[in-house]
């Protein structure tokens, strides 16, 4: 089996280290970083991911560049990790040279931000291309050099996917083959997409770490951090409440798409619930959702995405993170979008978006252009 990565930042070396340690698994990544890409034709490219148990894994991609046709040619998986604000431009680039000949299945890692909605439009007239996404990422990863060593973090210990509705049960049977090659959590074929889009994940969770961080009132507002800040174990009281009652609209979106649509989309659980399933004994105080999050072991020493205070007193928050790219422009606009059209009031997710746009000042503060135009109806 052949599979292509689709960007080489956290995700995609680490993705990039596991699959290569399976027999009988080729691995392209494909990136557009002109320095990784000679690096690795140097013959130097070793990629490393370090385990949390001191473990060191490696291995050698069998290419590494931006050759589109190269990457792509007898490929089977297509595993994009790349955030949502780079996947239309990445997708344009991938369509005139994916294989003609044979089915190949073209998916996201995490599958967030409405990806089945963006591949669909952008690859319409590939009849052969399945479309699918994963609820969420089976590791974290972070402490990147690129090219070279990655930190893996915890794993997760169920794993989902989805397909786009136009495909059929046969197709979902063959990715979940694939899937549970390649991984060594289970893996189950959700129903619909829907699940994967309105699963609460970082367009929820780090807007309204912001917020309490930063925004309104917040312990940080107006001034600089004296240090580094991790997003989870750093977490304040503030935060982790605002979280709760963006989660509990988010259900509220849930409810209404499947009164609307006659689905059944149970498996979009509570965040407090979900996190619980996915971290089990990681988690030393699972009692409330703050206590939760400041004492995940697989979220522990993920730190905020910092840059120097231009006025030279300190760290504050980089506004050019996909925290605010990918995880409002693209995942909250897309929940303010959805609740708009199903009718129900996200007064909580609505304050969140509006003040991060704000406070951001290049956000478009709107929803993503390829949101189907009668959704949902046409759904």
């Amino acid at each position: 089996m052949k599979v292509t990565i689709c960007g080489a930042g956290r995700t995609g070396h680490l993705n990039a280290v596991l699959f290569r340690q399976q027999p009988n698994v080729s691995v392209s990544v494909f990136t557009r970083n002109a320095e990784l890409a000679d690096f690795w034709a140097s013959g130097e490219g070793q990629w490393e991911a370090h385990t949390a148990d001191g473990g060191v894994l490696s291995a050698r991609p069998d290419y590494v560049g931006g050759d589109a046709e190269r990457a792509l040619s007898q490929t089977d998986l297509v595993v994009v990790t790349q955030p949502a604000q780079a996947r239309a431009g990445l997708l344009e680039q991938l369509a005139p040279h994916l294989p003609q000949e044979r089915r190949v299945f073209l998916g996201a890692i995490p599958g967030f931000c409405g990806f089945d909605w963006l591949a669909a439009e952008i690859l319409s007239e590939h009849d052969n291309v399945v479309i699918w996404g994963m609820k969420d990422v089976p590791h974290t990863a972070f402490d990147l050099t690129p090219g070279k060593r990655v930190r893996m973090g915890g794993a997760k210990a169920q794993l989902y996917a989805a397909l786009h509705r136009r495909e059929d049960d046969a197709h979902g049977a063959e990715l979940a083959g694939m899937l549970a090659t390649l991984f060594a959590a289970p893996v189950t074929m959700l129903r619909d997409y829907l699940e994967i889009t309105l699963t609460p994940g970082n367009a929820l969770m780090h807007p309204a770490v912001l917020y309490g961080l930063i925004g309104p009132d917040g312990p940080w507002q107006g001034r600089a951090f004296d240090a580094p800040v991790c997003w989870w174990s750093d977490c304040p009281q503030k935060g982790a409440d605002l979280l709760e009652a963006c989660d509990a609209e988010n259900q509220a979106i849930r409810h209404a798409a499947e009164a609307k649509l006659g689905i059944d989309l149970s498996s979009v659980k509570p965040l407090r619930q979900e996190l619980i399933e996915a971290y089990g004994d990681q988690i030393g105080d699972a009692r409330s959702l703050y206590s939760l999050l400041r004492t995940n072991r697989a979220y522990a020493g993920i730190e905020a995405p910092m840059t120097p205070d231009p006025q030279g007193r300190g760290l504050v928050i980089d506004r050019e993170s996909r925290a605010f790219y990918e995880d409002i422009g693209f995942g909250q606009a897309l929940l303010v979008e959805m609740a708009k059209r199903l009718g129900v009031a996200v007064p909580n997710i609505a304050k969140t978006y509006r003040w991060a746009c704000d406070y951001h000042g290049g956000l478009a503060d709107a929803a993503p252009a390829y949101v189907p135009r009668n959704w949902p109806e046409a759904a």
